[in-house]
């Protein structure tokens, strides 16, 4: 089941409303999924610096004190606590060694996503409890996707919940199945890959930070997933200037997209997409099997 949305904006005016329209088109979709929902938004960036989405069971804990402990290991960081999230922002040289750090002084947090401009907020419940818990209404960016989840094959868990993110500034959210999760793991694995979950989804997200690794974009990575993975799927991917949307080659999951000088929007179902702005002019579609869309912001400039 579940319900996957995505929306990259085109026109610089629509980036403060980013998070409310995403916000939106992933509440119309909750009946698809109603177990777990997640978002992730790639908003602006600041030179030099890196941010780091965590999650915490115990926030109070975790976090307390944690702009301290990190400060005493020489990084300095500025700690903005969402809930179960907190986002930290520092030097972006430093960004692996925190992570390393972070695993040293406080192993029960999980790190959601890193990178220069995207935060991953992820959680158990429904989508408009996920939002409102975070503030991502208030959120500007310049693209995002969504996700919420109907657990047919795992437990209800919050790092069960979609966006997958395995590489800076990548994430996936999926809608489908994947038969060759387990061997793909196990070559992701020798290939340095780590993982958090048995989610095959988790696998997907890992497969398109390695291939992307080897100097392919998110395109040229999508087009490698149709022949290197095997199931039902339909990806929506995010990287730090990109969208991306790809069906396997029998596309029994439903999905529709939409495009206008304004946006490109992808949904499950036609009724996300019906308050975005403009939507009665846009060219809609549903994508085609077995075929990459894919849009950069960087391509457009």
């Amino acid at each position: 089941m579940c319900g996957i949305v995505g929306l990259f904006l085109k026109d610089k005016s629509l980036e403060p409303k980013l998070g409310e329209m995403l916000s939106d088109m992933l509440i119309i979709m909750t009946d698809r999924g109603p177990d777990s929902a997640g978002i992730a938004i790639y908003g602006a960036t600041t030179a030099g610096k890196a941010k780091v989405t965590l999650q915490s069971a115990e926030p109070k804990l975790d976090f307390n004190g944690l702009a301290d402990d990190l400060a005493e290991a020489g990084i300095y960081a500025e700690i903005l606590i969402k809930d179960t999230h907190a986002v930290v922002e520092l030097d972006a040289d430093k960004l692996s060694q925190v992570r390393a750090l972070l695993a040293e002084i406080r192993p029960s947090v999980r790190v959601m996503g890193s990178g220069d401009s995207v935060e991953i907020y992820k959680e158990t419940g429904l989508p408009r409890d996920v939002v409102a818990r975070f503030g991502v209404r208030a959120m500007g960016g310049t693209h995002g996707i969504g996700h919420t989840r109907m657990a047919t094959e795992s437990a209800v868990t919050t790092l069960g919940a979609h966006p997958f993110s395995t590489g800076a500034d990548q994430c996936l959210v999926h809608n489908g199945s994947l038969s060759n999760h387990n061997n793909l793991r196990r070559e992701l694995v020798r290939e340095g890959m780590t993982f958090e979950t048995q989610n095959d989804s988790e696998v997907a997200a890992a497969y398109l930070t390695a291939e992307m690794a080897k100097g392919k974009n998110l395109g040229e990575a999508l087009t490698s997933a149709l022949d290197d993975l095997d199931g039902f799927f339909t990806f929506v991917v995010g990287t730090k200037s990109g969208f991306g949307v790809v069906r396997d080659p029998i596309a029994c999951k439903p999905a529709v997209m939409a495009e206008t000088d304004q946006f490109v929007a992808f949904g499950s179902e036609y009724r996300a997409l019906v308050n975005l702005p403009g939507i009665e002019n846009a060219r809609v579609w549903e994508p085609e099997p077995a075929t990459v869309y894919f849009w950069d912001h960087e391509k457009a400039a």
